[in-house]
This record gives structure tokens, C-alpha cells and sequence, in this order.
């Protein structure tokens, strides 16, 4: 008896424990994706909400029909603009995440290699801008990049250039502002993996002959693997859907699924068509959302 007490006891436990993250994920994920992937399957009208609704009930039949309309879908695919946004948008998350790796990984592997006593604050500095608005930060730089900005002038004052560059409202500023903000994304993990890393492995590498350079891409590099694939994913993930940086940083010179998507909804009231865009974008991250979530599983192994 006292064992079957023990056992219903431990189900319970357990079910308790699993029970918020399930809940959250029903309330805040599930419910939310069937609310738009219905929406996706509706027909834009003038009313409101400007859609029509996807099941119908019939009086004189007693029976309640469902609609699902497929065009929403049909017309992404058959319209160049919607491809164009996809493309452009993993370009810019791809360019941006190689970029934020280049910079991340000496940052990361600067702190991982400091004293102890000094980590503390180097991570503290790294995160000191995310006690500071992400729209604040944004319009900082638009004071930088504007052709009467900071950078501007201090090119002309050094002379490197004639005249002022035209470096806001073009693909670079969204560059700039993406690296600027999701460069912490990249260094955290790195810096989570290298910090873990056995150095007596780096010393007997030197005993035997092998150079700092080789060291590091036998020993160091091949080691850091899983942290460079958690940093590329939490930086791509997020930089496929981006609409503020790119908004403010370039404007209509570049072109991303996120503006697409508020155009959609709240220019053009097709709320149908851009539920569909957000539905097709989801399914797109869906694969580096899995790789994501399997290294995390190793990495707690």
C-alpha cells in the first residue's frame, strides 16, 4: 500500500511541476497559433472584425459548416513581393548572425578567459544597454548615421571623406542596428560554452609543440560548437521577424517579412492574408527552432 501511495505521489508531483510550462505554452502558443491559422483560412471583409467567420451555422439544416478558404495561401505564393520579404529577410538574419559570430566569439572569449573576479563585471558591461529601450537605442543611432550625424562629422574631421555619406535609410543602418542589438544573443551562450572548457587541454596542446592559432581550431573551436549553434539561433530566430530596426533604420529600402506583416494588417485591414504570412514564417522556423531546442537537450545532457 505505502508503495502505490509512493508512486501516486510521485505522478503527482511531477504533474505538478509540468503543469505551468504546459498551461503556458497552451495559453500564450497554442491558443494564439489556432486563433491566426483560422483567421488564415478566412476571407477579408469590411466589418469587425474584418474577416469573415470560418463556420457558419445552418437553421434550417441544424448542422454547423465550415468554410476554409485556401486562396489566402494561393495568392502568397502566386504574389513576387511575399517571396521577395522571405528572402530578404533570411539574407539580413543570415548576414546578421555571421556578423554577430565574427564580432561574439573574441568578445565571449575574452571574458571566458579573464580572471574570475573580472567576469562578473565584463558581463555586466555586455548587458548594460538592455537596461536602456530598444526603441531609444534605435533612435541613438539614427542620430549616429544621419548625413549630419556623429559619424559623418568625425569622417569629414579626419578626412577620410569629401562630403557627407548617405548611410541611414539604407540596408547597411539595418545591419548596424541589428548586430548592435543582438550581438549579447551570440556572446552569452559562447561565452556559457568556452567558460565550461577544460584548459589543462590548451596546455598539453603547447606541450606537445602545437601552436596558440592551432590550439585554438583542434581544441578550442571544435569545443565551442554547440554554444556557436545556440548563439546563431538565438540570433536568426528573431532577426527573421524583425520590424522596428529595419522601420526605423531604413525605411522602405528594405524589405522584411516583418513589415510586410503590419502592413498587412494594419494598412491594408487583410488580416486573412497576413495571418497566412505569419503561418508560412512560422512553418520556415520551425527546422532552426528544432535544431535549436536539440542542442539545448545536448547541452543539458
Amino acid at each position: 500500500m505505502s508503495a502505490v501511495l509512493h508512486q501516486i505521489q510521485g505522478r503527482m508531483g511531477k504533474l505538478f511541476v509540468l503543469l505551468p510550462p504546459y498551461l503556458w505554452m497552451i495559453l500564450f502558443f497554442l491558443l494564439p497559433f489556432g486563433f491566426v491559422l483560422k483567421i488564415s483560412f478566412s476571407e477579408a471583409i469590411i466589418a469587425s472584425p474584418p474577416f469573415a467567420p470560418l463556420f457558419e451555422f445552418d437553421p434550417d439544416e441544424g448542422i454547423l459548416n465550415g468554410i476554409f478558404r485556401i486562396f489566402n495561401y494561393q495568392y502568397i505564393f502566386e504574389d513576387s513581393l511575399y517571396l521577395n520579404a522571405y528572402l530578404g529577410s533570411a539574407k539580413i538574419a543570415t548576414v546578421s548572425t555571421i556578423i554577430c559570430l565574427i564580432i561574439g566569439y573574441p568578445f565571449a572569449l575574452a571574458i571566458a578567459r579573464s580572471p574570475k573576479s573580472k567576469q562578473g563585471f565584463l558581463l555586466m558591461a555586455l548587458m548594460l544597454p538592455f537596461w536602456t529601450s530598444l526603441l531609444i537605442r534605435v533612435y541613438a543611432w539614427i542620430g549616429i548615421l544621419r548625413q549630419d550625424g556623429v559619424l559623418n562629422n568625425i569622417l569629414l574631421w579626419v578626412g577620410v571623406i569629401d562630403e557627407p555619406l548617405i548611410l541611414l535609410q539604407t540596408t547597411f543602418a539595418t545591419y548596424v542596428g541589428v548586430v548592435y542589438a543582438y550581438l549579447p544573443f551570440m556572446v552569452l551562450p559562447l561565452y556559457a560554452t568556452l567558460e565550461k572548457q577544460d584548459l589543462t587541454l590548451l596546455e598539453a596542446s603547447r606541450d606537445l609543440g602545437a601552436s596558440p592559432i592551432r590550439s585554438f581550431f583542434d581544441i578550442t573551436l571544435p569545443l565551442s560548437i554547440p554554444g556557436v549553434i545556440s548563439g546563431c539561433m538565438l540570433v536568426f530566430i528573431p532577426v527573421i521577424g524583425e520590424f522596428v530596426i529595419p522601420t526605423l533604420l531604413s525605411g522602405e529600402s528594405t524589405l522584411m517579412i516583418g513589415r510586410v506583416l503590419w502592413t498587412e494588417f494594419f494598412n491594408n485591414r487583410d488580416w486573412p492574408v497576413a495571418s497566412a504570412v505569419a503561418i508560412i514564417m512560422l512553418l520556415v522556423l520551425i527546422i532552426p527552432i528544432i535544431i535549436f531546442q536539440n542542442q539545448q537537450a545536448k547541452q543539458e545532457g
